[in-house]
């Protein structure tokens, strides 16, 4: 088990390292975020289940918006550890940093609909988690310069990965019990509008975490996100990475 767990450290690690390498090659810059969350779920029955949650996102920590992501789905237990969830999601995507993510430099929609698979892997008192996902996304974008809100959707697909371990620090566990987390998720775009872009971005997160009690629990961390932007910025690649603070909070209703 320790094997296990060093492996998958070193994997995030080396992973992390090698798109820094990359951004050396491109041409870049880096950021100091701040992202901020809650989600909620509520059992429907022993199979259906509720699923909601806020994501507010911040450039300088707190000080500038980045992004606001709701989304909203529903859950099926198709098995203990494996759960499907279906549903809709709407962001804000704003002009933060040096370079905007869209030339126009202005806050931008993006509706989404997703399908999901998580699946649970305890291995001992460590669990393993897969999270898979497809989403099908109208971003919104400017064909009028002088437009202030966005005149026109440009559809586009992603697939995402995650991998996700949690370690408990005691060895008794009990309602407040606290444990360390660390994940990985890639994010690829595929399809006729994918333009640089194929690798979307990925995000690194490394936290600790606390069990309130059966229906609480919050953890809080570090975050590395790396993003490559969808247009050349000075005929190059354009990669931006954020780094900064993380803090979860999952409600069980």
């Amino acid at each position: 088990m320790k094997k296990l767990v060093l492996f998958i450290l070193f994997f995030l690690l080396s992973m992390h390292t090698s798109l820094l390498k990359a951004q050396s090659f491109r041409g870049g810059e880096n950021n100091t975020i701040g992202w901020y969350a809650v989600f909620l779920t509520k059992a429907i029955d022993e199979k259906w289940g509720l699923h909601g949650e806020f994501q507010w996102r911040r450039d300088d920590i707190v000080q500038q918006s980045q992004q606001n992501l709701f989304r909203a789905g529903l859950n099926y237990k198709i098995h203990p550890e494996v759960i499907l969830r279906g549903g809709l999601a709407y962001i804000d995507t704003y002009p933060y940093g040096g370079v905007p993510i869209q030339s126009a430099g202005k806050v931008f929609p993006e509706y989404r609909i997703f399908q999901m698979v998580q699946v649970n892997n305890p291995l001992g008192k460590v669990n393993l988690m897969h999270r898979f996902m497809l989403e099908q996304r109208w971003v919104g974008v400017f064909k009028d310069p002088k437009s202030q809100k966005s005149d026109e959707n440009v559809y586009l697909n992603r697939a995402r990965y995650m991998a996700r371990m949690d370690i408990p620090i005691k060895k008794v566990q009990n309602k407040n019990s606290p444990y360390l987390a660390a994940y990985d998720e890639i994010l690829i775009g595929f399809g006729k509008n994918v333009n640089q872009n194929i690798f979307d971005q990925n995000r690194i997160g490394l936290l600790f975490g606390l069990k309130i009690n059966h229906l609480i629990r919050s953890e809080i961390g570090f975050i590395s996100q790396t993003i490559q932007f969808g247009r050349l910025i000075n005929s190059q690649e354009f990669i931006q990475q954020n780094n900064g603070l993380i803090w979860n909070t999952y409600l069980s209703l």
